[in-house]
């Protein structure tokens, strides 16, 4: 199964970063946050990917061009020219990248992609966020439901504390409390082909979603674990990354809700 990534985003709320690099290949604990987003399929088994580019993207096609010589030993024979990859990590990846254009809306670069994901079910998510779901049993969930999508529903992070009062005694506090925060989408998706049929142009989030749901063809999956949007709070970032499945640690980590 294909797993299709957003990449194309111009990042302004990390001006600071993606002025210089695409969103996609700001770092967490060292690596790029695709290479956990990838990491985190790959756990899964789910190893195929067509990525969507936009903003710098020959940022992200020379790091995956150079991703095996940046990760092995090397001989370089500097008279002929000749370059040997020796040992090293090489994961068993197969990635496409797709030009999706600059200026181009969610529901834009998800229609470019339709000839490269081909007439079967494939996986979405957005190249700015990881997540420890247990992409297994989201996959379950959306072929025991015969929907056109399945969307992965997450509790965000509460902004204010909570406070419970008896007339004026305050009878509980609690810091931040996730699940008074009702749900968001947590931008990891399966999805049926027919789903293209709903996208006619670049604005999905704000118009052919709420079409889909009109039409009962989108069903949510419940997840109270991880699902962090990468912000320029880094002094998450170690933790953040130990808790990404197929990266440091394996999957289990419910109720975490700390932003970065």
């Amino acid at each position: 199964m294909k797993v299709a990534i957003l990449a194309g985003g111009y990042g302004t709320r990390l001006a600071e970063e993606t002025e210089i690099r695409p969103k996609p290949l700001v770092e967490i604990g060292g690596k790029p946050i695709l290479w956990h987003i990838m990491m985190h399929y790959a756990h899964y088994g789910f190893n195929e990917f067509v990525i969507a580019l936009g903003y710098k993207g020959e940022a992200i096609k020379k790091y995956m061009v150079d991703f095996c010589s940046l990760n092995s030993n090397l001989t370089i024979d500097l008279k002929s020219g000749k370059i040997e990859v020796e040992d090293g990590y090489k994961p068993d990846w197969k990635v496409k990248l797709i030009d999706t254009g600059t200026n181009t809306q969610t529901g834009g670069r998800i229609k470019r992609l339709a000839q490269h994901l081909g007439n079967e079910t494939f996986m979405l998510t957005w190249g700015d966020g990881v997540s420890d779901v247990d992409l297994k049993k989201l996959l379950a969930f959306h072929r025991s439901h015969g929907k056109l999508a399945t969307l992965t529903a997450v509790r965000p992070p509460a902004r204010y504390g909570h406070l419970r009062f008896d007339e004026d005694r305050v009878m509980e506090f609690t810091e931040k409390p996730q699940t008074g925060e009702g749900w968001i989408n947590g931008a990891f998706f399966v999805l049926e082909p027919g789903v293209f049929d709903y996208i006619d142009g670049d604005d999905m989030e704000q118009l052919q979603l709420v079409h889909v749901c009109d039409d009962t063809a989108f069903i949510g999956f419940l997840w109270c674990g991880l699902r962090e949007l990468l912000k320029l709070q880094k002094r998450f970032a170690h933790d953040i990354a130990h808790f990404i499945p197929g990266t440091n640690a394996e999957a289990g980590t419910n109720g975490i809700s700390d932003r970065f």
